[in-house]
């Protein structure tokens, strides 16, 4: 062989990996809709074992097309807080029982513009301590440490507040920036008084027939910032549960289209012990309407909003493995669940708003919750192979 003949092998050689085959170039990712019904915005997950024969470390340059060869949008997700991306998520539309093919590659590091932004959340220190965040359809807040001792207003809740938005941008910062989110001038605003009541799926421990309550956060972390999914943190003090003091951090997930968020609260009881059940919360309000489905483990309803600002509608989806019952209290409308040996309490809460145009009455919003509700129980198929 010549000189020039053993360079060319010994550097075929080192791009190989230890097993002596070369990486593919993409991977071919097939995902399949087998629920009969249209989803759209669904949000396909790959983790990084899955990625690992592209031989790819850095997540964030991993790209995925279409059949058709369009390029999605995707993100790099860091689920454990460790700096270190271990899930790579795109969404794509699926018809009723629809099948749909992706090609999965490495290329330059993803660059993202603000105009690609449908998900983002942030800790408001300016606002007594918020922590707010958003999609390309609804936005929340719930309330930090400073709020229970501000001199004008002290509020000392655990509630999920609504910030009603009819536009698909971005419009956190730019509220708080001029600080008259209370008024609409074209893009939504603050309607809703949650005050110390549960408002839009916050929850509590159920015991002795009681709704017992942290107070505000004192602590917050975001693991994911868009542009599909925003994920955060948010830790309380221990709290008391009917003469035990349990310690929360919940961990509250949103992705772009999408109407409801995903909860996990993580509770940690003296020494891990339970059972722990768990009762999450929809504020009463007059003339409201409300559909509850045991069968399929929701509690929505329908109500008009604050200063005649149109009509919303609020809802809960559990796991129907877990749910126990439905009850109330003075200020909330409840569903009481029964938490996993791990206790770690799971459920999704969210609201839409007439005005947004998604959502135009009371039986659009309720077909929506229950085709969320059955299409927890048949997710999107996925699979992976070799190119």
């Amino acid at each position: 062989m010549t000189r020039t003949g053993r360079i060319l092998a010994i550097a075929a050689l080192a791009v190989l990996p230890a097993g002596g085959l070369a990486s593919p170039a993409q991977l071919t990712v097939k995902a399949v809709n087998k629920f009969q019904i249209a989803r759209p915005a669904q949000t396909i997950e790959l983790s990084a074992a899955q990625l690992a024969p592209i031989g790819e470390k850095d997540l964030a340059r991993i790209h995925v097309k279409d059949a058709a060869g369009k390029e999605l949008l995707c993100q790099a997700v860091d689920t454990d807080g460790d700096y270190t991306p271990d899930l790579v998520i795109f969404q794509a539309d699926f018809a009723a029982g629809e099948a749909r093919s992706f090609a999965v590659y490495s290329a330059g590091k993803q660059i993202y513009t603000r105009d690609q932004f449908k998900a983002y959340g942030r800790f408001a220190r300016e606002r007594f301590d918020d922590f707010a965040w958003e999609n390309d359809r609804i936005a929340h807040r719930m309330y930090g440490k400073a709020l229970e001792s501000w001199v004008r207003e002290p509020l000392a809740s655990s509630t999920v507040d609504i910030w009603s938005k009819r536009v698909t941008r971005m419009v956190i910062n730019d509220w708080y920036m001029v600080d008259n989110y209370h008024a609409d001038t074209g893009e939504g605003a603050d309607f809703y008084s949650a005050g110390p009541s549960q408002g839009c799926g916050g929850n509590g421990l159920w015991a002795d027939e009681k709704l017992w309550l942290s107070k505000n956060f004192v602590n917050s972390r975001v693991l994911a910032n868009g542009p599909i999914r925003v994920m955060f943190e948010l830790t309380y003090e221990p709290f008391d549960v009917n003469g035990t003091m349990v310690a929360e951090m919940k961990r509250i997930t949103l992705d772009a289209g999408q109407n409801l968020d995903r909860f996990q609260s993580f509770y940690k009881p003296p020494g891990g012990g339970g059972p722990l059940t768990t009762a999450i919360g929809l504020k009463k309000v007059a003339d409201e309407r409300v559909e509850f489905s045991g069968q399929r483990g929701f509690l929505a309803k329908w109500e008009s909003v604050e200063k005649k600002a149109g009509y919303q509608g609020l809802a809960i989806v559990m796991d129907l493995k877990t749910y126990e019952k439905r009850a109330e209290d003075r200020l909330n409308l409840l569903l009481i669940s029964k938490v996993g040996t791990d206790n770690v309490a799971t459920y999704w809460a969210g609201f839409c708003w007439d005005k947004a145009g998604q959502f135009n009455d009371f039986n659009a919003w309720l077909m929506y919750v229950d085709n969320f509700s059955q299409a927890l129980l048949s997710p999107i198929e996925v699979t992976v192979s070799g190119q």
